[in-house]
């Protein structure tokens, strides 16, 4: 029998314009970078088809248009059993701003998992998100989270989100992946950030939870992990990828 949570929507990130990666991949937004011949969206649908998910929302706004065509040549293959829904912004509206203008005009609501377009997420991973208490978060421990920032816990709460800095050293970082509810998002409008707006509101009232992950952070926003990733598919071509 299908678990509860493979029911839930999945909001996938993928409005922004990749200037990290514009360097490498220019002609098309990061989420379609190609690997092996096939976009690197490609990689994650089927990823998350696997594990049984079936109700994608995609959150675009930059070269909208291309990843809607890529997702509706996906249809009558790896989709066919998909609810596909698109919400396009008419402006960038941050993390936040895009979500909260989603379940607005979609007319969504109650529980729901959030992924960004350009990140590799596991199975486990998924699950582990999926199935957890929202509203959550997923970390993962890192030898120098100087990239990243830090996130700071207690047990299974998270106490605050510290700033990128410097030579700072092992600890946990935001794995962008979240479990949250549409109640967060009532009333809001406009552009804002969750990381910056909504988050430390939920570690205020001390209700936001951290997940952790045992898995590789693979983010193709840059050219060093979107090697890496091409290469990490190139070597794992047993799995079926």
């Amino acid at each position: 029998m299908m678990k509860d949570f493979l029911e839930l929507p999945i909001f996938i990130l993928a409005g922004g314009k990749g200037t990290r990666l514009a360097s490498v991949v220019s002609d098309v937004p990061k989420p379609l970078a190609p690997v092996k011949g096939k976009p690197f969206l490609q990689y994650l649908l089927e990823n998350y088809v696997n594990q049984g998910f079936r109700n994608f929302c995609f959150l675009l706004h930059h070269k909208s248009e291309l990843i809607i065509n890529c997702v509706e040549n996906l249809r009558n293959n790896i989709l066919e059993k998909c609810t596909i829904q698109y919400s396009v912004e008419p402006s960038l509206l941050g993390t936040g701003g895009s979500v909260a203008y989603t379940l607005q005009s979609l007319n969504i609501s109650g529980e729901f998992v959030i992924v960004n377009a350009d990140t590799w997420v596991d199975a486990e991973s998924m699950n582990r998100i999926a199935s957890s208490i929202a509203p959550s978060i997923g970390v993962i421990h890192i030898s120098d989270v100087s990239r990243y920032g830090r996130v700071t816990t207690n047990g299974e709460l998270i106490m605050a989100f510290e700033e990128k800095k410097e030579n700072a050293g092992q600890g946990w970082i935001n794995a962008g992946i979240y479990k949250l509810h549409s109640d967060i998002f009532t009333g809001k409008t406009g552009e804002f950030s969750m990381e910056k707006d909504v988050f430390p509101n939920l570690v205020k009232l001390g209700k936001l939870r951290a997940v952790p992950l045992d898995t590789e952070f693979i983010d193709i926003g840059i050219p060093e992990d979107y090697e890496r990733f091409q290469k990490w598919i190139a070597s794992n071509k047993e799995t079926g990828l």
